[in-house]
């Protein structure tokens, strides 16, 4: 049987997993290892500490879907919508630019619904708080070293977390890596920014007309969100939960700082903009070290395959670009590429 492993429980590793999946007939033992405490990646939700069900989305905020792409992925998003994991996003959201043809969505369930959909359709055993270290080969196999625990083997390896993270992992992967595909892979570049979840009280009135705004004046906030609202979800029972997304130069700046210091400053800004805010129950920042891509890999679309057998990949928006279809993409590219090994 084979064994496959794909590093990053985001949305091009959930992909691949659910794909492989699908495609494969034989048996096949799939896990999928990352380094966090959920699934979810840049798609992450994170929940209340007093209630689980008041949600904040703290990285993609919603879907869009260009024409090109409606066409293109259409079977996924037909799939995400038939489940209801996704659907029309209808709040209003201030300042949004909006091209001919675009279509929005949200996640009921919040983003992370969509990446835990794929997940469980893969039947992949998911592995949290697993840190990949070191990456060897051994007797035609590849040997997984994590930050605790033993090492493990694998026939097949699809990495799909930020660039930076692969080009750091240590052992023979290093030397597998050509000149050239290093020096694509060190191009990639990335933004930076923090995003800051407030959670409140059931009952709790946030009085504004919108459900989402983009910021232009402000030169720590670039935008808010009321996210239950945003994802048509307000209820008596829980309490709503604000979503902030800082400016890109902001989280550069402040990239190496204290995330208690972020924090406070990311409230006087926001004192700012919404006057008056009640008093949240809980908060969660999350520092966005690499957020979006700002240059993706070159000339190699989707994939960068590293070894062929034994097989090593990476995936991801770092050769795509940073948006749910570049993943979609990207994950399809990984298939292809891996299709003859499995």
């Amino acid at each position: 049987m084979a064994r496959v492993l794909i590093v990053g429980a985001g949305m091009t590793g959930s992909l691949c997993a659910a794909l492989l999946r699908r495609q494969t007939s034989g048996p096949l033992y799939l896990a999928v290892w990352d380094k966090a405490e959920d699934s979810g990646g840049r798609m992450t939700t994170a929940c209340s500490p007093h209630n689980p069900q008041c949600t904040a989305d703290l990285g993609a905020q919603y879907i869009t879907c260009t024409p090109h792409y409606a066409k293109k992925h259409q079977r996924f998003y037909d799939e995400l919508l038939a489940y209801g994991v996704l659907r029309p996003l209808s709040s209003p959201i201030e300042g949004m630019v909006m091209k001919e043809g675009d279509c929005n969505f949200v996640a009921p369930q919040g983003i992370s619904s969509i990446i835990k959909h794929y997940l469980k359709e893969s039947g992949a055993e998911v592995y949290f708080r697993h840190r990949v270290t070191q990456i060897n080969l051994r007797n035609d196999k590849w040997e997984v070293s994590k930050q605790t625990g033993s090492p493990e083997q694998f026939d097949l390896i699809v990495l799909t977390m930020p660039v930076p993270q692969i080009l750091q992992l240590q052992g023979d992967i290093t030397n597998l890596i050509s000149e050239c595909q290093r020096q694509q892979l060190e191009a990639v570049s990335y933004s930076s920014r923090y995003a800051l979840g407030l959670f409140y009280e059931a009952g709790t009135k946030i009085d504004v007309p919108w459900a989402g705004q983009y910021i232009t004046s402000n030169p720590c906030i670039r935008f808010v969100s009321i996210d239950n609202k945003k994802r048509n979800i307000e209820s008596s029972e829980i309490g709503p939960s604000l979503v902030i997304h800082t400016t890109v130069p902001f989280g550069v700046t402040y990239l190496e700082h204290s995330i208690e210091d972020v924090q406070e400053l990311i409230f006087q800004q926001l004192e700012n903009i919404l006057p008056g805010l009640p008093q949240p129950i809980a908060t969660k920042c999350q520092k966005w070290r690499h957020s979006q891509v700002t240059n993706a890999a070159a000339n190699c679309p989707g994939q960068m395959t590293l070894h062929h057998k034994p097989f090593l990949a990476c995936g991801g928006d770092g050769f795509t670009q940073s948006n749910f279809d570049g993943c979609i993409t990207s994950a399809l590219c990984v298939l292809e590429a891996l299709k003859n090994y499995i």
